[in-house]
């Protein structure tokens, strides 16, 4: 169980991180210019927790449940492509974030829907892992299983957000501001 409260704290977090870009977002649709050092912090926060913590995870918890549950096979492939979708769409606003910095020309309307697209395909893809996968885990995995998960995890998982307030205490900033996630987890 402590494996599982551990995804959902996961999930909390980057919930914050999509809302402080919805709110970097927002401005610019509004004809404001963002903080973009702040949204380079987050894209490149997300980008490493992607590498770190999320892709071996989910490598692990894909194959296991494929072998207790072969039927489970088309949605774990699924998430698994929405995810790389989702880590090659922030790297495309990764680069054009390098280009805003050296202030290059990039048309910022398309930075704003490329960043909205992406905001929203995250948001879908955290909905369902919360309501298609993780309730699968719940049903399925032993405690040998969640031990397996949780072995699995980069040593410094647990202490990743704190190092965010030395690595990007601006970030830190906005995140202890954002409102909570709203949503129920079916954790």
């Amino acid at each position: 169980m402590a494996m599982l409260n551990q995804l959902r704290q996961d999930h909390a977090n980057m919930a914050r991180m999509l809302h402080v870009l919805q709110l970097k977002q927002k401005a610019l649709a509004a004809g404001e210019r963002p903080n973009f050092q702040l949204v380079r912090e987050v894209t490149d926060y997300i980008l490493d927790y992607m590498e770190v913590f999320a892709v071996p995870l989910e490598r692990i918890c894909s194959e296991r449940l494929k072998t207790l549950v072969p039927e489970t096979g088309e949605l774990t492939d699924r998430l698994s492509q929405d995810y790389q979708g989702l880590r090659e769409r922030l790297l495309r606003l990764s680069d054009d974030i390098d280009m805003i910095l050296m202030d290059a020309v990039v048309p910022m309307d398309r930075f704003s829907e490329d960043l909205d697209a992406y905001l929203e395909a995250h948001r879908r893809y955290l909905r369902d892992e919360r309501e298609l996968l993780f309730p699968l885990l719940r049903e399925h995995f032993s405690s040998d299983d969640m031990e397996r998960l949780a072995q699995a995890l980069p040593e410094d998982a647990a202490a990743k957000l704190e190092q965010l307030q030395d690595a990007y205490p601006e970030l830190y900033a906005e995140l202890r501001e954002a409102v909570e996630p709203n949503f129920e987890s079916t954790l």
